[in-house]
């Protein structure tokens, strides 16, 4: 889209002035990271307009991988947005950009895989959620975002997992601070967790908070994951297996680090 002659001559007339633009969808979620895994914090009305701090890259929808960070602090995406161009409007966001996440080692990534299970069509998950492939979270009944095609391969289940551990390792990487000294086990069993729970609600717990304080890691996982285990109100046995095994895998001696890194 082009932008209007209205909207070039009011930014010639008045730069100074931050741009608004309008929301289109109805009831637009805006979220605390660029992902439709990250916790809701606001919602927008149609029409709404929004002051742009910056833009990032994040879950694709729709086509569009863009994700813009309101001056409510919040991401919201730029589907969602109206601001008369394809592309980005405003300065790439950098507070999750400078540090590179660990990649997460082979027992992480068969732990997600033996609890997530594998399917190859949609179907909807213990808490409500459409879900395809290794455990991934869709942004709708359909999960029209999945780049591969659906029915599912394995190999294609496989590669979507690995998407999506990126991005959960990119999460934990982020929101520890130098205080947390972690080791790949430990890493892997709050990857693993991050991308059964969420982004956002991790982001948000005692678990982190905790860590950031500088306790001791396995204490704290030992104490915090078993609290983890409910879906819809109810303990699932599950998930009790589950944080039981990030356990398990946290308190695996191992001499490699993950955290912190240099940014």
């Amino acid at each position: 889209m082009k932008l209007t002659t209205l909207t070039v001559l009011a930014s010639a007339v008045a730069p100074a002035l931050a741009a608004t633009y309008p929301i289109t969808g109805d009831s637009v979620n805006c979220r605390s990271g660029p992902s439709t895994n990250y916790a809701v914090k606001k919602t927008y009305d149609k029409g709404h307009g929004v002051t742009i701090t910056c833009q990032t890259s994040g879950t694709t929808v729709n086509g569009n991988s863009i994700w813009d960070k309101t001056s409510d602090g919040c991401y919201v995406s730029d589907y969602y947005v109206k601001t008369g161009v394809d592309g980005y409007v405003t300065g790439k966001c950098g507070s999750t950009s400078t540090c590179v996440a660990p990649k997460s080692n082979q027992a992480t990534v068969d732990l997600i895989a033996e609890f997530e299970g594998f399917v190859d069509h949609v179907y909807t998950d213990a808490t409500g959620h459409p879900t395809v492939g290794y455990g991934h979270l869709c942004s709708d009944s359909k999960c029209s975002g999945v780049k591969y095609p659906i029915p599912l391969s394995k190999a294609n289940g496989k590669a979507l997992l690995a998407d999506d551990m990126k991005k959960f390792e990119k999460c934990i990487t982020s929101m520890l601070k130098s205080k947390a000294v972690i080791n790949l086990n430990q890493y892997g069993a709050l990857v693993s967790w991050s991308f059964n729970m969420g982004c956002g609600a991790a982001q948000d717990s005692t678990l982190v908070k905790r860590l950031n304080n500088g306790e001791n890691v396995n204490t704290v996982l030992s104490e915090e994951l078993p609290k983890w285990v409910h879906g819809n109100g109810a303990v699932l046995p599950g998930l009790v297996r589950r944080r039981n095994a990030e356990i398990a895998l946290a308190k695996k001696a191992t001499s490699d680090k993950a955290l912190p890194v240099k940014c």
